[in-house]
C-alpha cells in the first residue's frame, strides 16, 4: 500500500509545479468551461504516457541528443508562442457568463499534448524523474508490478488536472468578465514568456 501511495503523490508532484499546460487549462476553463480546460490535461497527459513509454524502452536518451534537443526547443518556442498569443486575442472575448466557446475539444485536446510534447524540460523530467524511479522499480518488482505502479503515477498526474479544470471551471464562475479577461492576459503573457524561454535556450545551442 506505501508504494501505491508514494507512487500516486509523485504523480501529483510531476503534475503540480506551474508551466504551461496549468496555465493554459486556467485560460481554457476561464474561457470555455471545465472539459476544455480538463481536456488540455488529458492532452498533455497523452504526451506524459508517451514519455514514459519511450523512457521505459530505453529510446528517450535519442531525444537528448543536441539536435533533437534544439528541435524540440524551437518547437516549443513556436508552439507555446502561438497559443499565448491566441490566448491574449480571446481575452477581450472572455464573459463571465458565457459557457462553451467555438473551439472543440478536440483542438483543446489537441493543444495539450503538442504543449507537452513539445516541450524539452518534459523530456528532461521524465528522463531524470521516472528514469530513476523506473531503475528502481524493475530491481525490486516483476514487470507487472511496474506497470501497476507507473499506472498509479499517471492516476497522481489525472487526479490533479482534474482538479486544475475544476478550479478554473469555478473561478469562470466566481469572478467577474473583467478579472477573468485579466487572468487571460496573465495566462497568455506567462505562455509567451515560456515559449521565449524556450526560443533562448535554442539560440543558445545553436549559437552560443
Amino acid at each position: 500500500m506505501n508504494a501505491f501511495i508514494s507512487h500516486f503523490f509523485l504523480g501529483l508532484s510531476l503534475a503540480a509545479p506551474i508551466g504551461p499546460i496549468n496555465a493554459a487549462q486556467m485560460d481554457r476553463g476561464i474561457r470555455h468551461g471545465f472539459l476544455h480546460a480538463w481536456f488540455i490535461g488529458l492532452g498533455a497527459m497523452l504526451a506524459d504516457a508517451i514519455f514514459m513509454l519511450l523512457v521505459y524502452f530505453g529510446v528517450i536518451h535519442f531525444l537528448d541528443r543536441p539536435f533533437m534537443r534544439t528541435f524540440l526547443w524551437l518547437f516549443g518556442f513556436f508552439v507555446l508562442t502561438y497559443v499565448g498569443v491566441e490566448t491574449l486575442i480571446g481575452a477581450g472575448k472572455t464573459q463571465g457568463g458565457q459557457r462553451g466557446g467555438d473551439e472543440s475539444l478536440f483542438r483543446t485536446f489537441a493543444a495539450g499534448f503538442l504543449m507537452s510534447i513539445s516541450n524539452p524540460m518534459s523530456v528532461l523530467f521524465w528522463l531524470g524523474i521516472y528514469g530513476s524511479v523506473l531503475a528502481d522499480m524493475i530491481a525490486r518488482y516483476e514487470a507487472l508490478e511496474v506497470m501497476v505502479y507507473s499506472s498509479t503515477i499517471m492516476a497522481g498526474i489525472l487526479l490533479w488536472d482534474l482538479f486544475m479544470a475544476l478550479t478554473a471551471s469555478a473561478f469562470r464562475r466566481m469572478l467577474t468578465s473583467r478579472l477573468l479577461a485579466g487572468i487571460s492576459v496573465v495566462s497568455g503573457l506567462s505562455l509567451i514568456g515560456f515559449g521565449l524561454y524556450f526560443g533562448w535556450e535554442a539560440y543558445r545551442v545553436l549559437f552560443g
